[in-house]
């Protein structure tokens, strides 16, 4: 394994896990999210390279457009939760209620 490689992947594990242990705020969360689409992003473009092929060079395009879309969605989540709660800490939403 290369050490391109191991900083990729050891990128997309500490965004999981800063996802998995350290959900107390809404922006926390998205930026964690945001962390492993940017180094999911990063190792899509660099494949073509590594494997000396140019049929896969739109698949990283479109993983950048649906991390814009989502990051817009969840920053307009982030504003209407904020709006309605008063806060963005995550123990304040609760699931079962509409």
């Amino acid at each position: 394994m290369t050490a391109l490689n191991l900083s990729f992947y050891s990128a997309f594990t500490l965004s999981s896990l800063g996802l998995a242990f350290h959900r107390t705020h809404l922006i926390s969360a998205l930026l964690c999210l945001e962390s492993m689409m940017l180094s999911m992003y990063i190792a899509l473009s660099m494949w073509p390279i590594q494997m000396q092929t140019a049929s896969l060079t739109l698949l990283p395009i479109l993983m950048l457009t649906f991390s814009a879309c989502e990051a817009g969605t969840g920053l307009a989540l982030l504003v209407a939760s904020t709006r309605t709660h008063g806060s963005d800490h995550l123990h304040n939403f609760n699931l079962l209620r509409c």
